[in-house]
């Protein structure tokens, strides 16, 4: 990354669930607030803004990243995924979201994006998660609500729901 001038802002060019989008920021701004106020993707939260509770938890280029610890300049180039972008279309859910909806793994939902985020980018490299691993991945992430119990049962249940496609994506791209 080239040194920036810390006096002004930049131009941040990116994919953003799919679509090209582009903003301004100054070189110290967040990657949580230049999303949320520059961009208006406000499904990312900004929980503790220490990296520890997860909520605002994205994908770049594939890869769980806190937003809260990312700054917005890094990303020029980059595919991103939030949360707005895990529906396959308007008004439907995706597999993960319909599990978690069947399994009330959410009550307040303040740190469900984060762990939606987390979970999708998780299956889709581990299409054949335990529940220990599950629970693994769960452990950077808080939530006082559930109790962790359902979103566990919901992430099972969506990863054997997807994991004949994974498995097959694989074979076919191998």
């Amino acid at each position: 990354m080239s040194r920036l001038n810390a006096g002004r802002r930049h131009r941040v060019a990116f994919t953003l669930n799919g679509q090209s989008v582009e903003g301004e920021a100054e070189p110290r701004m967040l990657l949580t607030d230049f999303l949320r106020h520059q961009i208006g993707a406000t499904g990312t939260h900004v929980g503790c803004e220490h990296g520890v509770c997860g909520a605002c938890t994205v994908s770049v280029d594939g890869m769980m990243t806190r937003a809260c610890l990312t700054l917005a300049v890094q990303i020029e180039g980059c595919e991103l995924r939030t949360v707005e972008g895990l529906a396959p279309a308007p008004g439907r859910l995706s597999v993960l979201q319909a599990a978690f909806r069947r399994h009330h793994a959410l009550q307040c939902g303040f740190c469900t994006a984060g762990i939606l985020m987390s979970l999708d980018v998780f299956l889709r490299t581990n299409p054949e998660p335990t529940e220990a691993q599950i629970r693994d991945l769960l452990s950077g992430h808080l939530c006082r609500c559930t109790g962790y119990t359902p979103i566990v049962r919901a992430a099972l249940e969506a990863a054997a729901e997807l994991a004949p496609t994974l498995l097959e994506d694989r074979t076919h791209h191998v």
